[in-house]
């Protein structure tokens, strides 16, 4: 009389020899069943070639800019009084007046003489123009800082358990 047990293995050995003699697909298509059934059959008795996946969770970190404020350049005007001291000239006209030692004169006394001296001075003409003293500039740069990201990760790891005397060899 066959059990459950005895026919999981039956299928086990089967699948072994299909595994090995078959293409890479069929492996395939075989170690999904053999899968299979091992995950439903009692552990104790699982075939001889049993498989355990292996699971963890990794990060998946993506960046992306975000607007953080701007910054505007503007100017204003700002007035202010200057004082500026200018050397101007201007005439003075000086009469003096002196005595003369008689002195004979050959032209006789006629009517008016007059002499015209011209007088003249220096005026202040102010007209503003504009110059170019200085300017602003801006630019941005890039900065690189690290941010540390903490996140709990999970993953699967294999325990072995033996039970009774067992020869197990770990091969990584």
């Amino acid at each position: 009389m066959y059990d459950q047990n005895t026919s999981l293995r039956r299928f086990s050995a089967w699948a072994f020899w299909i595994f090995l003699f078959n293409d890479e697909e069929t492996q395939k298509e075989t170690q999904k069943k053999v899968r299979e059934v091992d995950r439903t059959a009692d552990t104790e008795f699982a075939a001889e070639d049993a498989h355990l996946d292996l699971r963890e969770e990794e990060m998946d970190i993506d960046k992306y800019r975000v607007d953080t404020g701007d910054v505007t350049l503007h100017k204003h005007i700002v007035e202010e009084e200057k004082s500026v001291d200018v050397p101007v000239f201007h005439d003075q006209v000086v009469i003096e007046q002196r005595a003369v030692d008689h002195k004979p004169s050959d032209e006789p006394i006629t009517e008016e003489e007059t002499v015209h001296i011209p007088v003249t001075a220096e005026k202040i003409d102010v007209e503003k123009h504009t110059v170019v003293t200085g300017e602003v500039s801006a630019h941005k740069r890039s900065v690189q800082e690290t941010e540390q990201v903490r996140e709990v990760l999970r993953k699967e790891v294999a325990d072995v358990e033996s039970h009774g005397t067992t020869d197990l060899i770990k091969e990584d």
